[in-house]
């Protein structure tokens, strides 16, 4: 009980720092993308209500706001799952059969890159280099690095994931 009240109590915090960010930038011009940055700090995405509140404050119309938003591939209008798998598609890798794992990852999670699972368990994201090429092809799931990766090895390590 006392973690669920923590959590709670982090939640609320957030959401202070995001109203108090809000009341800050009211009627400032530029003011659009740290407001943005702050809806999703405290959310993990920039939700709905956020992009009203927003266009309410420094009275830019809701519908600019949304072509902000998914102009900048930095900010998510939905929620990333609980693992984040990173698959990198620099040189080395792709050069080395990144696309044979991301289709791999594709096929056992049903999912295509930028979506979560249906259950909320994993967000497959394709970045531009991780830094490891000479582990190349390489994925990351949260902060752990795998490499030297082949299609067989991707079902074993997502089912690590499957029960966290």
């Amino acid at each position: 009980m006392a973690e669920v009240d923590n959590i709670v109590s982090k939640t609320i915090e957030e959401l202070e720092t995001f109203k108090i960010d809000l009341l800050k930038k009211e009627d400032k011009k530029g003011s659009l993308i740290p407001l943005l940055q702050s809806a999703q700090d405290s959310y993990g995405y920039i939700p709905e209500s956020s992009i009203h509140y927003i266009s309410e404050i420094i009275g830019i119309p809701a519908a600019e706001i949304y072509g902000v938003i998914t102009f900048y591939s930095q900010f998510r209008l939905k929620p990333l799952g609980e693992n984040i798998i990173k698959i990198c598609q620099g040189t080395a890798c792709h050069v080395n059969g990144a696309k044979n794992i991301l289709k791999t990852i594709q096929n056992e999670l049903g999912i295509s890159v930028d979506e979560t699972t249906e259950d909320g368990k994993f967000s497959l994201v394709s970045v531009a280099c991780i830094g490891c090429c000479s582990l190349a092809p390489v994925m990351m799931i949260n902060d752990e690095t795998y490499g030297r990766l082949t299609p067989k090895k991707i079902p074993s390590i997502l089912k690590l994931y499957m029960t966290i």
